[in-house]
């Protein structure tokens, strides 16, 4: 755990990570030629993926960048849960193109990527030696991220989560330096993403309850209706606010649960973190029986009369009841399916032990035992 975080949980100081800019509303992305040359930028390396090539999203921004005269060269490899040859293979075209700077476009996996791109152009060795806390020593090049989902919120975190393919696990990096220089939430680049996409994504404390409320109004508007331009502003906002929340609060052990499922059987984040999420918050409901009360209320569930306990309950009932409806499927088992993938059993204890591993349960705010994280995954199944 980095020192400001240490020194933020014993009340010393507080350290709040942002991105120096950004640009949220229908068609700022026209800006990032602007914000490239404010950076000294001349030649980008594009990261993003194939899906966002055939869908045409690439094309509208290096339509913008060519209009601003601004050259660039596109790695579309970037893949669910990326990998670390895909980040080197991506660092590698970097080097070979001569790029000063990095532009991500799509959502987590392409911004994962390009965050891992930027510790190797800039710190050199390989991804696996920055996993943990600010284990980078230089700063990155110019980084523009350009979010297409409203998901992750990885285009404005310090968070970059690599797969280890050799060991089977997803690498947790945590590292002020990979938080963008510019974060770009255009509404008009997610109009064309699909429904299970679109599902599956004190200060604090204000952007995490904002969040909540937000995702409860559009949310499901926004998965009913691809093209409804206030529900996807609206999530733009949404994912924005909940990354600044735990871009700073940290996350916990539904991501660190749901990062081993990705390592083991390439499953989307979004959709492992919605279906382990109600159970994590069961298990936590009795350290912050207050703060779930408060979401029940965010969620729209009515509160009046019922005990601390009650309350809390309803958060995780009103939880599942937003899975249930943008249609998340109903366990691990039944996610592995659609995808194509046997979820095992008897892989839980190594996925329990990796999990214990990854920096982003460190705040969970119940302890986790080993047992406590294996019945978990068992009952999620």
């Amino acid at each position: 755990m980095s020192t400001d975080v240490k020194c933020m949980y014993q009340g010393q100081i507080t350290s709040f990570f942002i991105p120096t800019v950004t640009l949220v509303g229908p068609n700022c992305s026209k800006e990032i030629p602007n914000r490239l040359k404010s950076l000294g930028a001349k030649h980008p390396l594009i990261v993003t993926d194939k899906g966002i090539v055939a869908c045409g999203i690439l094309k509208q921004i290096t339509d913008i960048l060519d209009a601003g005269g601004i050259s660039y060269v596109v790695f579309d490899g970037a893949v669910p849960n990326p990998t670390d040859q895909n980040v080197h293979d991506a660092a590698a075209m970097y080097k070979e193109n001569n790029c000063d700077s990095l532009i991500t476009l799509g959502g987590g996996s392409s911004h994962d990527c390009g965050k891992g791109v930027g510790f190797l152009v800039s710190n050199g060795g390989k991804i696996q030696d920055y996993e943990g806390v600010d284990k980078s020593s230089k700063p990155f090049p110019p980084y523009v991220a350009v979010n297409t989902t409203a998901g992750t919120a990885s285009e404005m975190t310090r968070f970059c989560i690599i797969t280890d393919v050799a060991r089977k696990v997803k690498m947790a990096i945590v590292d002020w330096r990979c938080t963008p220089s510019v974060a770009i939430d255009d509404p008009v680049l997610m109009m064309g993403m699909p429904p299970s996409l679109t599902a599956a994504t004190p200060m604090t404390d204000a952007c995490a309850e904002k969040a909540i409320e937000f995702i409860n109004r559009y949310l499901r508007r926004a998965v009913a209706n691809g093209q409804d331009k206030e529900a996807r502003e609206g999530m733009c906002y949404a994912q924005y606010l909940a990354g600044m929340a735990f871009n700073n609060a940290s996350l916990g052990h539904v991501h660190a649960m749901a990062h081993q499922l990705g390592g083991f059987y390439n499953l989307p984040h979004g959709e492992c973190n919605a279906i382990l999420l109600p159970y994590v918050c069961e298990y936590n409901l009795i350290a912050a029986r207050r703060r779930f009360g408060r979401i029940a209320k965010l969620l729209g569930e009515r509160t009046e009369g019922y005990t601390a306990n009650e309350s809390a309950e309803a958060a995780v009932k009103a939880i599942r009841q937003l899975s249930r409806d943008v249609n998340i499927p109903e366990g691990l088992i039944a996610l592995g399916k659609k995808y194509g993938k046997e979820v095992r059993e008897e892989d839980i204890p190594i996925m329990t032990a990796n999990a214990q591993k990854d920096a982003c349960g460190l705040t969970n705010p119940r302890t986790m035992t080993d047992a406590a994280v294996a019945a978990i995954y068992k009952k999620a199944l």
